[in-house]
């Protein structure tokens, strides 16, 4: 019975050969790709070279601050009036224009009017989102600035019902957007026409300050224009009639409204 089955089960195992072995042409069928690339591992230069003997300093170990005489009820940062807060750093570090607290004068006199202007107010409308991962939402806020330029600063209530400055950067913005926890900023590319920069702020755990994480130089647009922050019209350069901040990397929010 054995011979009988193996005669029988012979022929049919010959023609599903035949079908495997003409391989690919018929629809369903799986094709070849062709040679696999040789993998290249990472090669490590000059390791002669000595390790540097100077250590490191923490980046963003200064660029925390607590903001002064601005206290969070029930430590919610929603309700907290942002321009008071902007004032309140004003008013802790007057005549500054650069670094994390600096601002134009020309915006320092239309905060000083919000109440009387809140058309001209350069602060412009809160976003809330939780970047730090503890529970509780964080203050984002951007101050609009002469020469198309954005100062952006995210807050987060402190354990002793106070405010901490977590992120302070202004620069030439094209956009901002919120992914997850972290601020992502789309800035012009001065001197690189068709390009731009992004930056991935994060949260810091070490350091208890957001931090940008990813820095790249993106292809914009192929016909070779400068992207064209809003408002209209190229890249400026600050007025020398102006005394501008510096600009640490940069932020325009544009998710969960409050």
């Amino acid at each position: 019975m054995r011979d009988r089955r193996t005669a029988l089960l012979a022929p049919l195992l010959i023609a599903v050969g035949a079908l495997l072995l003409s391989g690919c042409g018929g629809a369903g069928h799986l094709e070849s790709s062709g040679a696999t690339p040789t993998a290249i591992g990472p090669i490590h230069l000059w390791p002669e070279l000595p390790p540097a003997t100077a250590t490191p300093n923490d980046y963003g170990q200064t660029d925390t601050e607590q903001v002064p005489g601005i206290k969070v009820p029930g430590g919610d940062v929603r309700k907290l009036n942002p321009v008071a807060v902007v004032q309140a750093e004003v008013k802790a570090h007057p005549n500054t224009y650069s670094g994390a607290d600096g601002l134009y004068d020309e915006t320092v006199r239309q905060l000083a009017a919000c109440k009387q202007k809140p058309a001209g107010c350069p602060v412009l409308k809160p976003y809330y989102r939780d970047l730090t991962g503890d529970g509780k939402d964080e203050l984002i806020l951007g101050i609009r600035m002469p020469d198309q330029n954005l100062a952006v600063r995210c807050y987060m209530p402190a354990k002793d019902g106070g405010l901490i400055r977590i992120m302070s950067t202004v620069d030439q913005i094209i956009s901002v957007d919120l992914a997850g926890s972290d601020v992502i900023l789309r800035s012009v590319s001065a001197g690189m026409p068709g390009y731009e920069y992004r930056t991935a702020w994060s949260w810091d755990d070490h350091q208890q300050a957001m931090l940008p994480t990813r820095d790249e130089i993106v292809r914009n647009k192929p016909s070779g224009k400068h992207p064209v922050p809003p408002g209209g019209g190229g890249p400026l350069a600050p007025s020398p009639k102006k005394k501008p901040p510096t600009a640490s990397p940069s932020a325009t929010p544009t998710a969960d409204a409050p």
